[in-house]
């Protein structure tokens, strides 16, 4: 009860019966009785329509207000269909939720990424019942499951630090612990950003002197090919630049809906990415039998087959390949840009592994480096992205999330509006952009720091020396069949699962290798990914397994596989 400014008495009802908008009463609800937003209200027979005829959900299960503009400014919501408010048990009001499980965007629920799915969520939950006592058949969970180098006990290279350091705290530039090369690419980072401070926002396509150095080191990586800043965009790692090359891309309805080509086995990212933007995803299979080579006879079936329902307006290809861990030849990826160019596709070339190549007589080939080199029939006409990270190779600079991406022969037009929409987003991580100017610019000979980072060879020798320790291992395992890792930081091995432990797989509602990969969890504290995660051929299966552990837990860690699938295939015999 309220009184008005002339002695007037107010209540609820009152402002109802003197309103323009006055209704009936409304019916009385059960205590338990929820709606959902309009849908549930028109259910229930509320508003306009509903069975019945004109009615309103009910306004008396808690005083609102004795306000009378906000009583009708909720009987406005109501109608409107919001959700409504409801007297709970303590007398508090509640209400259903605006953003459920059905009124979410449907997209989003289709994305799946494998990589940190269910089998990870269940070695989370191991590792803390561990830490509280409770007794398993091992003693930690080994985390082989994603690429994370410093998770996995690889040391930070020295020089990167500390000019991260330096720029972090400039106040450390007065300390003469640190050496002078270290102390310059500090300052010049700093006289780049905005108030000489790290802190503050960078031009959203990154810093120019960063992007500067960018394209001076894709020059001396591909032979002297000229590389212009101006198409280079810094990125919050290479996923970033990945997501936005494909919203650039993505258009059409129906029969026209764009079309992206991926491997298959791929890396999660491109089908989750897919998936949110409601694209329609063309898969093509690498070669297992020729250790994951593409095929162009693949790729053409492939085509021809998404002709039919879409628009493939792209091809994606990793190289080195994430899971396969192949790298590919000089000659594929000539193919594969005459095969863009005569099907008018878009180029989109995943390279973040680009320094991590072991095997005798392979060598990693940019796709730019081999396109410009193929002549002007292809290097003018022939649409390309590349992207490189700071996450991989010798660095392994995960958490700092420094990435680019090169354009080349993109319609200018085009090209503004990815510039207005890398601009939505402000600026990568600051962190990040130094990150990968020191990654693309190191210490060179002679300077101070040049001896102790030359060391980082040893982490890609070590590297190398685990990939070949990794396949000759697993191909010991009767069941399993492991290719070459000639790159990348992964092993994808072929196992053999026996139609009994299909069948209870899928009694489970399980994928046969997730059972696998969940059971090797659960009795070793091995932490894998099934390769239904990354797409297989039907009939086969397979795990992803990093090559990143120290080789002293590395030996153990492939042992342990080794039994646990001996006694795995026994059990299901």
């Amino acid at each position: 009860m309220r009184t008005g400014s002339e002695g007037t008495s107010w209540d609820l009802t009152t402002i109802l019966s003197k309103s323009p908008l006055a209704l009936p009463p409304p019916p009385r609800r059960g205590r338990n009785e929820l709606f959902a937003g309009c849908s549930g209200a028109r259910r229930a027979g509320c508003g306009v329509g509903g069975v019945g005829g004109p009615r309103v959900c009910s306004l008396t299960s808690h005083p609102l207000s004795s306000s009378p503009g906000r009583a009708l400014s909720s009987l406005s919501a109501t109608r409107r269909g919001l959700p409504k408010e409801k007297m709970s048990e303590n007398g508090v009001s509640s209400r259903a939720k605006v953003l459920t499980i059905d009124t979410m965007n449907p997209t989003v629920k289709k994305v799946e990424y494998a990589v940190r799915g269910p089998i990870v969520q269940r070695a989370v939950e191991l590792e803390r019942e561990l830490s509280e006592g409770i007794k398993k058949p091992f003693a930690e969970v080994i985390k082989a499951n994603i690429g994370d180098a410093h998770a996995m006990g690889q040391q930070p290279i020295t020089f990167f630090r500390q000019v991260l350091a330096l720029c972090s705290y400039p106040e450390l530039l007065n300390d003469s612990t640190f050496p002078e090369d270290a102390k310059s690419r500090a300052r010049r980072i700093l006289q780049s950003c905005g108030g000489n401070s790290m802190g503050s926002y960078s031009a959203s396509q990154g810093i120019d002197s960063v992007r500067q150095d960018v394209a001076r080191y894709i020059e001396r990586r591909d032979g002297g090919v000229p590389c212009d800043p101006d198409n280079i965009y810094l990125t919050t790692g290479a996923s970033d630049g990945i997501v936005t090359m494909l919203k650039l891309l993505v258009c059409g309805e129906g029969a026209t809906r764009t079309g992206v080509m991926i491997s298959i086995p791929q890396y999660p990212l491109y089908s989750a990415a897919l998936a949110e933007l409601g694209a329609v995803q063309i898969n093509y299979y690498l070669n297992e039998e020729k250790c994951w080579s593409m095929d162009i006879s693949e790729l053409q079936r492939a085509l021809d087959e998404a002709r039919r329902h879409c628009n493939p307006r792209a091809l994606c290809i990793i190289n080195p390949g994430n899971p396969t861990g192949q790298v590919q030849s000089r000659q594929c990826i000539e193919d594969v840009i005459r095969f863009a160019a005569k099907e008018r596709l878009f180029l989109m070339a995943d390279e973040v592994y680009q320094d991590n190549v072991y095997a005798d007589g392979c060598q990693f080939h940019s796709f730019k480096k081999v396109l410009f080199e193929m002549g002007p029939e292809y290097s003018n006409t022939v649409e390309l992205v590349s992207f490189h990270s700071t996450s991989k190779c010798y660095m392994g600079e995960c958490g700092f999330r420094g990435g680019y991406m090169e354009i080349i022969n993109m319609d200018n037009e085009v090209k503004a509006q990815l510039t207005k929409l890398v601009s939505v987003r402000l600026c990568p991580p600051v962190p990040g952009q130094a990150l990968m100017d020191l990654v693309v610019n190191p210490p060179q000979p002679g300077e101070p720091s040049y001896e102790n980072f030359i060391k980082r060879t040893a982490t890609l020798s070590a590297l190398a020396e685990k990939a070949k320790l990794t396949e000759q291992v697993l191909n010991t395992v009767q069941g399993i069949s492991c290719n070459p890792v000639q790159g990348a930081m992964y092993s994808f091995p072929r196992i053999t699962i026996s139609a009994k432990a299909v069948k209870e797989a899928t009694d489970k509602g399980q994928q046969p290798d997730m059972f696998y990969c969940m059971k090797m969890l659960e009795e070793t504290g091995i932490c894998l990914v099934p390769g239904s995660g990354f797409g297989q051929k039907d009939g086969t299966y397979h795990f992803r397994m990093t090559i990143l552990p120290p080789t002293d837990k590395l030996k153990i860690l492939l042992n342990k596989v080794k039994e646990f699938h001996q006694k795995f295939t026994q059990q299901y015999t």
